[in-house]
């Protein structure tokens, strides 16, 4: 006979409830779920949307497989030419097709017509993927790179009107900067590595365009020393920053102790500069009531922001932003331009004997922006290396993009509401159907007659393209223009395949080792 304790006991009012609890919320996910698919078959019926092809993962759940080689290639360099053979290898060959990254199902594309869906005609159905906020914004904060909408509006309205023609036509301030890195270069053909020079070129010609005083670590004395401390510690950050943007989530089980202290004295760094503007600000204000003679005053970037009232905060987030775009990019656009040279003697004579014909003078603006076989290297340069060779954005509703669907990749295909799109700028540089069977190989003459327009991005587009790009293309223009003056030879020290540095943006991984002979 069973005892009494076999028989089941009557259950608690509290489990009761935790299952009625339970069976409520899995009814409420069939009901969303229901409902998701509704609308995605209705999305996908009036647009004609197809499958997009999909990456044959070893790992069909997580895409530990893909997350693996980014980390290993983040390391080693060869990422982009990795992404490359990706896109050749699925179905013989896509230009869109899907991932999973961390359970989550991505988006790639390299398709000029679906970037210009992003980043203009659907413009307000994506936004910036959480997970760049949350890798930018311990650093930069809430500035021009870093956030949406309407907060974004008022940054780019802050920031525009200190890019016009007037401020960067002004070359004084590069001439300054580029002598004192020109005078670091040997001048009895030994290897010197041009990288790490215009690196230190740009943060200081970046400060002070920013601060109004330069970081001077191509100098001497105790401002230099401060200043490598800062143009160091701003380089560990933007390397981690773009390693953690990478690797999504499990950034946070990678143990990181200069992390912090790197941010600190950056924000230190900053931070002395801003409080010394907003101080010169209200005592100019309090003294005169107005700004009579501030006309005649140098351009300083971070005395047109004071002049705002926007807070210290905002104000150092801003120039933040601005001075990851200044340093990085002309270093970087000058750097793979200068590796070019050294393994082109023929590019380099080229362009050599165009800017002779200037004489040994300093060029001026328009000089500068004559200069046609220049302009044509530094457009194949970015073409073949852009300097930010992938970008991504995440839908806020769920939306379409105009190809990548079906076996011929031709039709629309949905994009759910949160799902990330990744484009590849540097795999759609290199599409043979865009720029013809020789597209891997450095043409300049191929600008005499191509007028690209969303097929060439190396400096994004639509309302988010950069506004600094003309600074960015002058100041590297003008170096340029200076060493080929004072140098008539360049030799490469250093032989192994060009990979690539990737942090936030792409630089040259070996350096720029090269011997240069004076003119």
């Amino acid at each position: 006979m069973p005892g009494l304790q076999d028989f089941p006991k009557e259950r608690s009012p509290s489990v009761l409830a935790l299952f009625a609890f339970g069976g409520i919320y899995v009814l409420y996910i069939l009901f969303t779920r229901f409902i998701s698919w509704q609308r995605h078959s209705r999305i996908i019926r009036d647009n004609g949307c197809k499958p997009v092809a999909k990456y044959p993962h070893k790992d069909p759940i997580f895409g530990l497989d893909v997350l693996k080689i980014s980390i290993k290639l983040s390391k080693e360099g060869g990422m982009w030419d990795a992404f490359e053979k990706r896109y050749q290898s699925i179905n013989g060959g896509v230009n869109t097709f899907s991932q999973r990254m961390m359970g989550a199902e991505e988006i790639n594309t390299a398709e000029p017509e679906n970037i210009k869906a992003m980043l203009a005609t659907k413009f307000k159905d994506f936004e910036l993927p959480p997970g760049r906020k949350a890798a930018f914004q311990p650093i930069f904060g809430h500035g021009i790179f870093t956030t949406d909408d309407a907060e974004w509006e008022a940054s780019r309205a802050l920031l525009r009107p200190n890019f016009i023609r007037t401020q960067i036509a002004d070359l004084r301030m590069f001439e300054h900067h580029v002598s004192r890195m020109i005078s670091k270069i040997p001048h009895d053909g030994s290897t010197v590595d041009l990288q790490k020079l215009f690196f230190m070129l740009t943060i200081d010609s970046a400060t002070e365009f920013l601060f109004g005083t330069s970081s001077n670590v191509l100098g001497t004395g105790e401002d230099t020393v401060k200043g490598e401390k800062f143009a160091d510690a701003f380089g560990y950050v933007t390397d981690r920053i773009g390693f953690k943007n990478r690797i999504g989530k499990l950034g946070v089980l990678f143990p990181d102790p200069k992390w912090k202290t790197s941010v600190e004295y950056v924000h230190e760094y900053v931070q002395k500069y801003v409080q010394d503007a907003a101080t010169k600000r209200k005592l100019h204000v309090a003294e005169k009531g107005k700004a009579d003679d501030e006309q005649a005053e140098r351009y300083v970037f971070l005395n047109e922001l004071a002049k705002t009232g926007y807070g210290e905060k905002k104000i150092q987030d801003e120039l933040l932003n601005i001075l990851l775009a200044g340093r990085d990019t002309t270093a970087s656009l000058l750097s793979f331009l200068w590796h070019i040279f050294a393994r082109r003697p023929d590019v380099f004579d080229k362009v050599r004997a165009e800017v002779l014909k200037l004489g040994s003078d300093s060029p001026t603006f328009e000089q500068v922006k004559d200069m046609k076989y220049l302009q044509y290297c530094m457009n194949e340069t970015l073409r073949l290396y852009p300097i930010v060779p992938a970008n991504g954005r995440s839908a806020v509703r769920d939306t379409t993009l105009p190809v990548g669907g079906g076996p011929d990749g031709k039709s629309p295909i949905l994009v759910k509401k949160g799902q990330r799109v990744s484009y590849h700028v540097y795999v759609m540089h290199r599409r043979e159907d865009l720029y013809g069977p020789d597209a891997a190989e450095f043409r300049p003459e191929r600008w005499e007659t191509l007028r690209p327009s969303w097929q060439y991005l190396p400096f994004n587009g639509g309302p988010r393209i950069c506004i600094g790009q003309q600074f960015a293309l002058t100041e590297a223009s003008y170096t340029t223009i200076r060493l080929l003056q004072a140098f008539k030879k360049i030799e490469p020290r250093e032989f192994t395949p060009i990979l690539e540095l990737q942090t936030l943006t792409m630089a040259v991984r070996a350096g720029v080792q090269v011997g240069l002979t004076p003119a």
